[in-house]
């Protein structure tokens, strides 16, 4: 209450009024209890959060983790120990260009640098509509296969510089010294052409639609990437 500055004596009081509140006062009466509710709310999340992380983590696990196929090895070739910690499964086609460029700049290096660690498995998957021998060389490299010389054929195959014919098959296999007779016996009686159209049909169920196509412990890895994603890839399957 504020008195009037009238000092009358005939006045037997002073009268007194009051103070109307201006309009900034009523916008603040109303906006203080608002303010505090309101940061009162935000520091309820922030903190609830900072508190709880169980979920968040889990959350960021699920978004970051790779996905895993379940590929089969079937009964075909591979180099390295049964056991080892990292398996690669490769699809692919002896005619593929790119084949032969991963197999050069990555394949070797990769099986040298970690050696013991890896076991390689190659299934077959020839793209015969626009590589004319891919499936025969697939069965020639089976068929020297049953003579013991499988990845000596691949490396032929691999490392060759002429184009892929009958004849250059015929080239690769006395160059590493297949009995020719049985070679030549094998690969016309067509000995392994339901095993290369089994592995050609398993990819595609598997969803497989180009070479090369891998699959890194189950985690697939599509065309001939560089060195550095396959040496990553190891890496993080070693560590786990």
């Amino acid at each position: 209450m504020v008195y009037s500055p009238r000092s009358d004596p005939t006045r037997r009081m002073n009268k007194t009024k009051k103070i109307k509140p201006s309009s900034t006062s009523k916008y603040l009466y109303f906006a203080i209890p608002m303010v505090f509710m309101l940061g009162l709310g935000l520091g309820y999340l922030i903190w609830g959060r900072a508190g709880d992380t169980s979920q968040t983590n889990s959350d960021q696990e699920t978004e970051t983790a790779p996905v895993r196929y379940t590929v089969t090895t079937d009964d075909d070739p591979y180099i390295g120990p049964m056991d080892a910690p990292v398996t690669i499964i490769m699809f692919s086609d002896y005619q593929c260009t790119f084949c032969q460029k991963w197999y050069l700049e990555v394949m070797q290096p990769l099986m040298q640098n970690y050696e013991g660690k890896i076991r390689f498995v190659y299934r077959d998957f020839p793209l015969s509509t626009i590589h004319a021998s891919a499936t025969t060389t697939a069965e020639a490299a089976n068929c020297a296969g049953d003579q013991g010389n499988y990845w000596d054929f691949f490396d032929a195959v691999f490392s060759g510089t002429d184009p892929l014919s009958d004849e250059t098959i015929q080239q690769y296999a006395t160059a590493i010294s297949l009995d020719i007779d049985l070679f030549n016996q094998c690969l016309s009686t067509h000995k392994y052409q339901d095993e290369v159209e089994a592995d050609f049909s398993y990819a595609a169920a598997l969803g497989v639609q180009s070479t090369p196509t891998f699959f890194v412990n189950g985690i697939p890895v599509v065309g001939a990437q560089p060195y550095a994603v396959f040496k990553s890839l190891v890496d993080q399957e070693l560590s786990n």
